[in-house]
């Protein structure tokens, strides 16, 4: 029976709708919809690709779901786990993302015209002028982020690698910057292009050590001003309780300490690319490294023995952080927190033990491939159950919304809408404060003032207002989201309240609202 066989209800005001949307959403409650429905692993056929789109992708669309049916669930899976970090976008989407100044500048060129800015801007005489200087320089540096979010949402809407486009999503959360302490907004662009997209379906060490060199890392957690004899231990701790080890993963403040000195003289320079090496004792010399704005300046590293979880650091220079990080990488405590972490996102908040344990095997028996650990999470009975009842943080909420509404063909001309929903959900891109990026959890993001504020966004999206207008200037025809193929394949999951809710809609426009803020399109 399809929605439309059914008889109208009593009404169902946007009060009740928005308690409705909450108490599906609450972490704690178990609704009816959810408790009556069909277990996921035995959805019907038609079922299943959409919720496995829901899952791996942004969001389904028709074209994705088409390609999906085409190919057959083990191929497609196996596409999306080798999905290239430069995949075609349509036209309109590249053109948008090479008419950006991230694109057309080298980041190095841009970082340091941009630091040179800001000396010029304090040596000015005046304070009017100094005012001006630094009020336009900020405007610059704010738009360096806002390209770097643009981009990124273009990607997340329209690549057709969209696990390699969620993926990167998870890791710029695991590997945290905030783009707003100290010159962090013209280099996060860059670490999401060249730290974290490359190696989102890569081996877990060398995105870690990708991390690790870049100067948005350094700068953040301030491994810039760790040097001998003024050591900091701000990214030494961080790198093993939030990166790889995890709290409780077995090291000490001994440890930390330890790392910390292994971190010292792994910093930034910010001097012309074209510059000499600092002078330095000839014995040092060869030590030196300097990889774009990335340095190690042996005179600031502190030469002593080290020890590290127990056993000594046998390198010298430079070379005792990728020893740090091979030990770190293949630590049995980092397999189980990585893994663990990734069944969150991608299963739910409390996933089984045994799903863990094959994850945690699989990531050592491959030396931290990703992809082989997502291939064992994809085969698993845990995801197969998950499908349809994972709570939607805000981005992934947003942009399934606006690939379901307008589809992979029809380019926004401007992400910023979006991007300003994701600032009023607290989960604006590069602006967690806090290095542990993001919590994963339903209850962060199911309270009632995120509910409330979902039905505004419902609105908006289902009333397609995104969708940029024709060559006359006008806006293409409101999306029928009922008659869509996600809807046709989704509609026996569709629990009472729901049908009865959108059986009373007066128009697309309304109908679209409340689908958009209903329980089963929160859920993914």
């Amino acid at each position: 029976m399809l929605l439309h066989d059914l008889a109208p209800p009593s009404p169902i005001n946007r009060r009740q709708w928005l308690a409705l949307a909450a108490f599906g959403a609450s972490a704690n409650a178990v609704p009816a919809w959810a408790a009556s429905a069909a277990a996921p692993a035995d959805l019907p056929g038609e079922v299943l690709p959409a919720r496995l789109m829901d899952r791996i992708t942004w969001g389904c669309t028709a074209q994705g779901a088409r390609v999906l049916a085409g190919m057959g669930r083990e191929a497609w899976l196996a596409a999306q786990l080798r999905g290239p970090a430069n995949a075609p976008l349509p036209a309109q989407a590249q053109a948008q993302i090479d008419a950006m100044a991230i694109t057309k500048t080298p980041f190095e060129t841009l970082a340091l015209q941009m630091e040179a800015r800001q000396r010029e801007t304090r040596a000015l005489p005046t304070e009017d002028e100094r005012k001006a200087a630094l009020e336009a320089w900020q405007k610059d540096m704010r738009n360096l982020q806002r390209e770097a979010s643009q981009r990124f949402v273009l990607r997340a809407l329209y690549s057709p690698a969209q696990l390699r486009e969620k993926m990167t999503w998870f890791w710029m959360n695991h590997f945290s910057v905030f783009a707003g302490k100290a010159d962090l907004r013209a280099s996060v662009g860059d670490y999401e292009e060249r730290a974290v997209r490359p190696h989102a379906l890569g081996r877990f060490r060398d995105l870690l050590g990708a991390t690790t060199r870049h100067p948005a890392m350094l700068r953040y957690l301030d491994n810039a001003q760790n040097a001998a004899g003024r050591i900091n231990e701000n990214y030494a701790r961080e790198l093993m309780e939030l990166h790889t080890l995890g709290v409780g993963g077995g090291y000490s403040q001994q440890d930390v300490q330890e790392l910390a000195r292994v971190l010292t003289g792994v910093g930034i320079s910010l001097r012309p690319l074209e510059d000499e090496p600092p002078r330095m004792k000839p014995a040092l010399r060869s030590h030196y490294v300097r990889q774009g704005l990335f340095e190690f300046n042996p005179q600031r590293h502190d030469w002593e023995a080290k020890t590290l979880l127990g056993s000594p650091i046998r390198a010298e220079g430079l070379a005792e952080l990728d020893e740090a990080l091979d030990r770190l990488a293949r630590h049995s405590a980092t397999a189980r927190f990585v893994t663990r972490k990734m069944a969150v996102y991608l299963v739910g908040d409390a996933p089984p033990p045994e799903l863990l344990d094959t994850l945690a095997r699989t990531f050592e028996r491959t030396d931290g491939d990703i992809a082989a650990v997502l291939a064992e999470l994809f085969q698993s009975s845990a995801f197969q159950a998950s499908l349809g009842q994972r709570f939607r943080d805000p981005m992934q909420y947003l942009l399934a919304s606006a690939r379901l509404v307008h589809g992979e063909q029809q380019v926004l001309a401007s992400t910023d809408p979006l991007l300003n929903w994701l600032q009023r959900l607290a989960e604006p891109l590069y602006g967690r404060a806090t290095p542990d990026g993001y919590p994963l959890d339903t209850a962060t993001w199911s309270g009632s003032g995120q509910m409330s504020t979902r039905f505004e966004a419902a609105r908006v999206l289902g009333a397609g207002a995104l969708a940029p207008p024709d060559a006359q200037g006008k806006r293409p025809p409101l999306p029928a989201l009922s008659q869509t193929p996600y809807l046709q394949q989704i509609d026996a999951t569709l629990a009472p309240a729901t049908r009865a809710a959108l059986v009373q809609a007066t128009s697309p426009r309304e109908w679209n609202l409340l689908f958009l803020s209903s329980p089963e399109f929160m859920h993914g």
